[in-house]
């Protein structure tokens, strides 16, 4: 993988974004910035100290730690940056500007104590003039101070309002200076490359190439320019070339507009061969280049039909890939170029052929690879969850919308605008009871997506427009949010969200669709299940956030997706995890329904995606990430364990081998091949081989546990369990595999009496909440109640046993949002308040007295305690629960034999 990043990213040289020139400069100005929080002063009045500033380099943000630790809310307010820039002499009498490619999500910029400019919106780019600003001196560079403030605080007037993603604050992307000519393409038009280029007829035979753009004269004198555009293919031959003259007025802007002659058999753009012409467009004055711009061009052309599906170049073509949001582990959202590209890269392997950038406009590079790569993509401006009605709100909307089209409008892999999200998830107070008020509500949101689509169908007459709702059709279809725009997206996750609701549902969602809006293309534009990396089951079910829950969960739903072809793409959610601060559950702050984790491991999805999308011959070990397992032996002579293991392929059948010892040849079933394999203790070699030459070898070490714990032949060592859990918990930093708990049996080990938690709501294991003080989230959230005694029956010796505990019940009630998936008990109360109290005996000595919620037992607060304990005359291990108020609890038990 590593050679092909290498490979890919050297190509990106070529066609990168539209700003290259012989008179323009383009600059980055990442470096040597620094930075502080706001501390109450206005440092555009004030002088700021020279103390207190720390150095940064962007991409930046403030939130990368606070985000993840345990204090609910992350800092939302204002930073300061500050650099000085060198402004060469050349550039006096040049047009200067400074350019953002994002900042979240309110920005001031200062140049030397002057304002060059507000913006509003955290995921465009914006651009301002600042030659007037600048100091030059006449032979040497002169220094100059920008001075930013940025503002990532809650304003109702400005998208996102509230969204399952955090809302990083910063400058996150880069930063350029750029000094043109003052005759130039224009500069100030929604920070957009001022060249805007189409294709209004495509087809195998011939091509038909628009370039529109404007000329800008910054000068005080009138200018006679010629506008020339170059078409090259993608050996830098010219193709064709047309031009055109213009008269400029001092300070005057004037459009133009080229068309192309036909040009006869194009090489066309696809996913299976991205080829990429450029189109250069110049100004000269005379024979001196005064101003140039390339953009990328990709020859095609596409429709979508609501009964057949997708058709691009003419041939019908199922779009299936994911969603993505920008952040990575450790960086926030203030990502290097080289991971944006990555995740394309990692797309393409997938062999997915379709993008949806959500819910924000993302970095430049992200639209440059699609391009690069053959990544259809769709993209859509923050209007999450809900809207503010007022003018100021509808205003910033489709100020947006009209800066995401100009900014992105040269890119061939684009084919829709989207301009909404889900948008009825959080509606206001005042329509819960008040239908009048809710059916106002619904046609104020219906006006503004009429606005949007208006204003994105001006704007750009060739591509589709599309809204995105989540799946509850009545309530959309009654608003009017189904016959708006062109394509209608539905995020579906029946079978994870909602009441009771099963995979079978998603049947009826699309079959419903197709029925009553027999016109209207559909695509599924979310779906999936959570899938923690370290949690195992092979009873599945329903939230347990486990890596075999999310295995069903996408096998039923692409199969479903591909026996309907007017299902005409999907984007499972998500392609790598990402933070959402306010979520909390097995992993607190971060979404994990991804097909690749959060520094961008694959999870077993991923590899049923490959086994799927791929056209070369795959095969891989399923559970890549599950390379530590443990289980009990089969009997006293049979000293191994039975687990199931998949192997993901596109070819016929796969034979296995374990250690050199063959376990058959099997056939595929959708892309899978399941063997139970009878792992050892110790190192399991895995290899999976299928026809050819195609293999693949995955080794697991094995925890094997006596089936009695006095066993001679396999001596008993370490025990980790997690109490009212049904699931495997691998931590593989430490090397130690949690079991699920069981009953007591003679001879081996379990609890006595009680009952696993399970609270009201939708989880089926204890509880949903972040449990403060731990990583091991997941381990505190289950436990057993009102059990009487857990017992180890362990050959005579010295042992170390570590109890844990978290009150679960006794707890204050969290905010409740649609994805956390605890539900309240009742209205701002907490679950209970009975409180208990009790003693823990070990070996029949009282090790803790009165443990309770008044002592140790705080709400949601990880508690463990260790001890050491002799076994001997052949009692074992005996921890004895008696509760004194309420009753006694246990999350998880650890027992480790010392000698």
């Amino acid at each position: 993988m590593l050679k092909l990043l290498l490979l890919f990213l050297a190509l990106t040289t070529q066609l990168a974004l539209p700003v290259l020139a012989q008179q323009r400069v383009v600059q980055s100005i990442n470096s040597n910035w620094q930075f502080r929080k706001a501390d109450g002063q206005d440092y555009t009045k004030t002088p700021a100290p020279a103390a207190g500033w720390a150095k940064v380099s962007l991409p930046h943000t403030w939130n990368t730690a606070d985000v993840l630790d345990d204090q609910p809310g992350y800092y939302r307010g204002v930073g300061w940056y500050r650099k000085t820039v060198f402004a060469p002499a050349a550039w006096k009498g040049q047009s200067v500007y400074l350019q953002f490619d994002g900042a979240n999500q309110e920005t001031e910029v200062y140049v030397n104590g002057q304002l060059a400019g507000k913006h509003a919106g955290g995921y465009t780019a914006f651009r301002f003039p600042v030659s007037k600003l600048l100091k030059f001196n006449a032979n040497v560079a002169a220094a100059n101070e920008v001075l930013v403030k940025v503002d990532n605080s809650h304003n109702p007037s400005i998208p996102p309002l509230s969204a399952d993603f955090t809302f990083y604050g910063g400058i996150y992307r880069d930063v350029h200076l750029l000094a043109a000519s003052p005759v130039h393409f224009d500069l100030e038009n929604y920070a957009s490359p001022g060249t805007f280029v189409t294709t209004p007829a495509v087809s195998a035979e011939a091509a038909e190439v628009v370039v529109n753009g404007t000329v800008a004269n910054d000068a005080a004198i009138a200018r006679k320019v010629t506008v020339l555009s170059r078409l090259l293919d993608h050996q830098g031959r010219t193709v064709g070339q047309q031009r055109t003259s213009l008269r400029l007025g001092p300070r005057q802007k004037q459009p133009f507009r080229l068309v192309f002659g036909k040009l006869n058999r194009p090489h066309l753009w696809s996913p299976d061969d991205p080829y990429l012409y450029r189109v250069v467009s110049s100004i000269e004055d005379g024979k001196k280049p005064l101003d140039e711009v390339s953009s990328p061009l990709g020859m095609r052309w596409f429709r979508f039909d609501a009964a057949t599906g997708f058709f691009l170049n003419g041939q019908p073509m199922k779009l299936v890939g994911t969603n993505r949001h920008q952040d990575f582990q450790g960086l926030g959202n203030a990502l290097p170029d080289a991971l944006h590209e990555r995740d394309i890269l990692l797309l393409k392997q997938m062999g997915g052929n379709f993008l949806r950038i959500s819910h924000y406009p993302q970095d430049p590079t992200v639209l440059a690879a699609c391009d690069r790569l053959g990544i259809l993509a769709s993209i859509e401006i923050p209007i999450v969850n809900e809207i503010t009605d007022s003018p100021a709100f509808f205003e910033t909307c489709k100020y947006m919308q009209t800066e995401m089209i100009r900014q992105n409008f040269n890119h061939p892999c684009l084919i829709i605008w989207n301009y909404m999200n889900e948008i009825l998830l959080r509606m206001p107070e005042s329509t819960r009871k008040d239908e009048a008020a809710r059916q106002a509500y619904f046609g104020r949101v219906a006006d503004l997506a009429k606005q949007l689509d208006d204003l994105t169908r001006r704007e750009d007459p060739s591509r589709y427009t599309m809204i995105v709702n989540n799946g509850v059709f009545e309530l959309y279809h009654r608003a009017g949010l189904t016959k708006i725009s062109q394509l209608v997206g539905w995020n579906v996750y029946a079978g994870w969200y909602g009441n009771n609701t099963k995979l079978e549902d998603l049947n009826k969602i699309l079959d419903r669709h197709h029925q009553e809006l027999p016109t209207v293309p559909l695509l599924v534009t979310e779906y999936g299940a959570d899938a923690d990396p370290r949690l195992h089951s092979f009873e599945p079910r329903r939230f347990d956030k486990t890596q075999e829950y999310a295995n069903l969960y996408h096998q039923y739903y692409l199969k479903e997706f591909l026996a309907r072809p007017y299902v005409v793409g999907t984007n499972a959610w998500n392609l790598t995890d990402f933070n959402s601060e306010s979520r909390q559950e097995a992993n607190p702050h971060v979404n994990t329904k991804s097909l690749l984790t959060t520094d961008r491991q694959p999870k077993d999805t991923y590899l049923f995606y490959q086994a799927h999308l791929l056209k070369t011959p795959f095969v891989k070990i399923g559970s890549r990430n599950w390379t530590l397992r443990s289980g009990t032996a089969a009997g006293a002579d049979s000293l191994f364990c039975k687990q199931p293991v998949e192997v993901y392929t596109n070819q016929p059948t796969v034979r296995l081998t374990l250690n050199g010892h063959d376990l058959g040849t099997r056939p595929a079933e959708f892309g899978i091949v399941r063997f139970r394999v009878p792992f050892v203790d110790g190192e399991n070699k895995l290899t999976a081989q299928a026809p050819g030459q195609t293999s693949d070898e995955a080794t697991i070490t094995f925890q094997l546990l006596p089936p009695n714990l006095t066993s001679e032949k396999l001596p008993f060592h370490e025990l980790n369990v997690s109490l009212g859990d049904q699931r495997y918990f691998t931590d593989a930093p430490l090397s130690q595999v949690w079991l699920p708990e069981q009953a007591y049996t003679p001879g081996s080990w379990g609890y006595v009496g009680g009952r696993a938690l399970v609270q009201p709501g939708s989880l089926p294991y204890g509880s949903g909440r972040n449990i403060l003080g731990t990583e091991y989230d997941a381990i505190y959230e289950t436990q057993r109640v009102g059990l009487s005694q857990f017992r180890l029956d362990v050959a005579d010796g010295q042992y170390e046993v570590t109890l844990h505990f978290a009150e679960l019940e006794s707890v204050p009630t969290a905010e409740q949002l649609i994805y956390n998936l605890e539900k309240p008990a009742g209205p701002a109360a907490p679950v209970s308040q009975t409180g208990r109290s009790f003693d823990v005996l070990l070996n029949g000595q009282a090790v803790l007295t009165g443990l309770g919620t008044a002592t140790d037992l705080q709400p949601l607060q990880a508690t463990n305690f260790k001890f050491p304990v002799q076994a001997s005359g052949g009692q074992g291990i005996r921890v004895d629960f008696k509760a004194a108020v309420g009753e006694a609890i246990l999350n998880a038990i650890q027992v480790k034999r010392l000698y």
